[in-house]
C-alpha cells in the first residue's frame, strides 16, 4: 500500500523537524499540535496545519506520533471517531515517543483488532536529526508492518534498525537513555574534579576524547552545548526525568536491581532545584554550575 500522506501528531522541537524533513522528501504532510501557534512555522516548511485531531486520523495514511508522555499517545490512538473507526485501509503509526513497552503493547493489540499497526520508534539524534533526516530510530513491531512503514522511516533517518516485536524499540530507548543520564552525572563530576586539581576541563576533554573514557556526552553534548554554555540541544531536563524513571521501572518489573542507576535517578530527582525540568538536560553535565552548588 502506498504511502503519500503523513499525519504528524505533534509539533514541537521534535515532531516540527520530522514532518519538514517529510515535506522535504515528498509526502504530503498534515500537522497538528495543542499549540496552534506553531501553524506558522511548520507552513513555512510545506506542512500543513490542521485544526482537528480527527481529519488528520482520518486523512493520513501512515501517522507519526511525537508526544511527551505514554498517556498522550493511549488518548491520540483511542480517539472517538479516530483510528480505531477507520477500516478505508491499513494505517501504520510510527510512535517516536518514548514510553514504556507495556502501553505500546497494549494499543499495539488495540490497533492490530481495528486492522491498524503501531511501531514503537523512538529516536536518537534531537531536534537537529529530525530537521535534517538524519535520526537513529528504534523500531518495536511486527516485520511486515515495519516493511510498509520503511518509505517514512528512511525519510526521517539515517538509521532505522528493526530491533524486534513491539515493545522492543522502548526497550533500547529506555536503555540508552539510562546510559547517558549516567553518563552526564559521571562527565560532569570528572570534569569537576580536573578543575579542582588544577586542570582546565577543556584540556582535560582534549586528551579523554582520544582515550577511553570517552562518549557521545564527552564528544559531542561538552563541546556543542556544555563547554560553550549554550545548553540548547532541546531536550529538557524533565524528559530525561522521566525517561530514567522508566528504565526503572521497567528494571523493577523484570526483577532485576540497579543499584548505580537507581543512585543516577536519586541525583536526577535531588538536582530539580538547581536544574529544573524546563531547562536543558546537558546542564547535569555542567561542572561550572556543579562546583558552585558545593
Amino acid at each position: 500500500m502506498d504511502i503519500e500522506t503523513v499525519g504528524v501528531v505533534g509539533l514541537g522541537n521534535m515532531g516540527r523537524g520530522m514532518a519538514a524533513t517529510l515535506a522535504r522528501k515528498g509526502f504530503t504532510v498534515l500537522g497538528y499540535d495543542i499549540d496552534v501557534g506553531r501553524r506558522g512555522a511548520v507552513e513555512a516548511q510545506g506542512v500543513r496545519f490542521v485544526d482537528s485531531l480527527g481529519e488528520v486520523l482520518r486523512r493520513a495514511d501512515a501517522l507519526v506520533f511525537s508526544l511527551p508522555l505514554a498517556r498522550d499517545v493511549e488518548a491520540v490512538v483511542t480517539a472517538e471517531g479516530g483510528l480505531l473507526s477507520r477500516h478505508d485501509r491499513k494505517v501504520v503509526v510510527v510512535d517516536t515517543s518514548t514510553s514504556d513497552p507495556g502501553t505500546t503493547r497494549r494499543l499495539a493489540e488495540r490497533l492490530a483488532a481495528a486492522g491498524h499497526a503501531l511501531l514503537d520508534a523512538p529516536v536518537s539524534g534531537g531536534p537537529s536529526g529530525a530537521a535534517e533526516g538524519t535520526l537513529t530510530m528504534m523500531i518495536g513491531g511486527a516485520e511486515a508492518d515495519y516493511a510498509l512503514a520503511k518509505p517514512v522511516l528512511e525519510a526521517m533517518s539515517a538509521r532505522a534498525p528493526h530491533v524486534g516485536p513491539s515493545g522492543a524499540g522502548n526497550i533500547v530507548k529506555l536503555v540508552n537513555n539510562l546510559l547517558v543520564a549516567a553518563h552526564l552525572v559521571t562527565t560532569g563530576e570528572a570534569l569537576r574534579l580536573s578543575e579542582a586539581a588544577g586542570l582546565s576541563a577543556e584540556e582535560a576533554v582534549k586528551v579523554v576524547n582520544t582515550a577511553t573514557g570517552r562518549s557521545a556526552i564527552s564528544e559531542v553534548m561538552l563541546p556543542r552545548w556544555v563547554l560553550s554554555g549554550t545548553f540548547d540541544s532541546g531536550f529538557s531536563a524533565g524528559l530525561m526525568r522521566k525517561d530514567v524513571r522508566l528504565a526503572l521501572e521497567l528494571a523493577a518489573e523484570c526483577g532485576v536491581a540497579l543499584p548505580l542507576s537507581a543512585e543516577v535517578r536519586r541525583i536526577w530527582q535531588d538536582t530539580q532545584g538547581s536544574i529544573p525540568d524546563a531547562e536543558d538536560f546537558t546542564r547535569m553535565a555542567d561542572y561550572r554550575a556543579r562546583k558552585e552548588a558545593h
